[in-house]
């Protein structure tokens, strides 16, 4: 995840925001030309069915009357529909660059958020305590719980992803995506077709 020194504080951005249309239904992605800050999944539908049919594209709906997407927001939207389209691509892909306080700085969430998206690749998952392990702090299982709460960018930072140790999925979107969390997990693991 690249982070610049030299950008403004998010709050000084001029952001821009587009909304997709993905297989989990519309997708609003805001950013400025310093990188993305948020990801929200509308929930307007159920998410597609997986089938060997079904298009799993994404596909820009709006861009809020501007015609200049700019290049994070391009690269973002680009990522996107690789994985939505080609799941198994996105690991050769680079992230495009976040810019949410959130994601700057020392912080505890900071890290267990960098750390999630490093070290937990595509089609694997991760328990709350063995990230909070991985973050280095193994007590910290309830603050992991919070950090995926605050994660102002899902899919890029795959939430989703983190599991209790029992290996029920957890909650997802205050409990509102779980649905979303297990269609995700089973779109993650679809191989590339031979």
């Amino acid at each position: 995840m690249e982070q610049g020194n030299d950008m403004k504080s998010p709050s000084q951005c001029t952001q821009r925001t587009i909304s997709l249309q993905s297989p989990l239904g519309k997708i609003q992605v805001s950013g400025c030309e310093n990188g993305v800050h948020t990801i929200q999944i509308l929930m307007d539908v159920p998410p597609a069915e997986r089938s060997v049919d079904a298009s799993l594209s994404c596909v820009v709906t709006v861009s809020n009357g501007q015609e200049e997407m700019g290049p994070e927001l391009q690269h973002c939207v680009e990522w996107l529909q690789a994985y939505f389209s080609e799941p198994w691509t996105v690991g050769r892909l680079p992230l495009p660059v976040f810019h949410h306080p959130t994601l700057h700085g020392d912080a505890f969430t900071s890290r267990v958020l960098h750390t999630l998206v490093r070290d937990v690749k595509l089609g694997e998952t991760v328990s709350y305590k063995r990230l909070a392990e991985m973050a280095g702090n193994p007590r910290a299982v309830r603050a992991v719980g919070g950090a995926m709460r605050r994660n102002p960018v899902p899919l890029l930072i795959p939430c989703h992803r983190v599991i209790s140790s029992s290996g029920q999925s957890g909650m997802y979107m205050g409990g509102k995506g779980n649905h979303l969390k297990q269609w995700l997990l089973t779109h993650e693991k679809v191989k590339e077709e031979d």
